[in-house]
């Protein structure tokens, strides 16, 4: 199939669930442009809080809706007959919710996870908890995910955003790059699913390192630094799963990065800021509105890395910030206390 007949290739339904920011945005995305796109949320009266208010004020305020974005409360109406269902559903209820609207999905549909995460205690991600969930119907899907330098509400502002779409098959990764391109919002195509989706989970531990940096008082040497060794990190788990090396370069990779340990809309940034200033994590989570992933993913990448036996001393530091209450500093002092070794020779082994 060519380029041309991929773009001619209309979907005829989008069911995106989640009604957070982010799968507000994406919904309102595709409604501007006069897709059929239906939005479910897992509470019923925040749906009707929209479609009274006509916008998302608890998660994106500001932002009108468009008249043309189906708001739906019942999971089955919102995926039957969908040929492309965008998951963006925070990790820890991701298989909740995937084997609840399961059942509904018609063959050849497109499953696109939008969430960037590693679920605990399996340490599947995303793509895969769905393949393991619809077990002998995965034959039936294609699996992928959307993923890039996108905060929801620049999106919502139409700033000019690009991501990265990927799928095992490239023709499946180019009818979702057209779906969603606008504008101001462009998609590249990938087939490095597993590249993508461990580059968007562990940027997010990543930024809560490079909140904590800042919030103990350190400068820009010191976030650069974070970056830096921190992609390097990724980059290590990543092709130890089999990931393509120069992902972690791309848009899903240190685009994304850079954006969640510089940017002040950062949610994971965030908490960090607030550890390093002298907060409890319980305090930290209790003074915001909107779920901070990478709290959760810190540990279940620790868990994963463990697994793999691959080397992550930041992403281990941060772990023991979270959950084991280790003092900043004390994390800091160990970081720069290791062996020295050669730049590159540690990137990749």
């Amino acid at each position: 199939m060519r380029k041309s007949e991929v773009k001619k290739k209309a979907m005829n339904k989008t069911a995106v669930i989640g009604a957070g920011s982010w799968g507000t945005a994406l919904a309102e995305l595709l409604a501007d442009k006069g897709e059929n796109v239906w939005l479910w949320g897992h509470r019923p009266e925040h749906i009707a809080q929209i479609q009274r208010e006509g916008e998302n004020s608890r998660y994106l305020p500001g932002f009108p809706l468009s008249e043309n974005l189906n708001l739906e409360k019942d999971l089955e109406r919102t995926v039957r007959d969908a040929d492309c269902v965008i998951m963006v559903v925070p990790s820890h209820g991701y298989r909740q919710v995937f084997c609840s609207l399961l059942p509904f999905l018609q063959n050849g549909v497109r499953l696109v996870s939008a969430v960037k995460g590693i679920e605990i205690g399996t340490r599947q991600t995303m793509t895969e908890l769905m393949i393991h969930e619809a077990g002998s119907r995965a034959v039936d899907f294609s699996f992928g995910v959307l993923s890039g330098p996108s905060f929801a509400k620049e999106v919502a502002d139409h700033q000019p955003t690009a991501v990265t779409v990927a799928f095992a098959d490239i023709e499946d990764a180019r009818a979702v790059q057209y779906l969603f391109a606008t504008d101001y919002f462009r998609a590249y195509t990938s087939t490095d699913v597993i590249g993508l989706e461990i580059s968007g989970a562990m940027k997010n531990v990543i930024a809560i390192a490079a909140g904590i940096s800042d919030g103990l008082g350190f400068g820009l040497n010191t976030r650069a630094a974070l970056i830096t060794r921190g992609l390097a990190e990724i980059t290590r788990m990543g092709v130890t799963m089999g990931a393509l090396p120069f992902t972690f370069s791309g848009l899903g990779g240190m685009g994304d990065l850079v954006l969640t340990c510089t940017g002040n809309l950062s949610r994971n940034r965030t908490v960090g800021l607030k550890l390093g200033k002298g907060k409890k994590l319980a305090t930290a989570l209790s003074e915001m509105t909107m779920v901070a992933e990478g709290v959760k993913t810190t540990k279940s990448c620790y868990n994963l890395a463990a697994s793999l036996g691959v080397e992550m001393p930041i992403l281990e530091q941060t772990y023991r910030i979270l959950y084991e209450d280790k003092d900043c500093m004390q994390a800091v002092r160990e970081l720069f206390g290791r062996d020295l070794k050669e730049e590159l020779d540690e990137t990749l082994s």
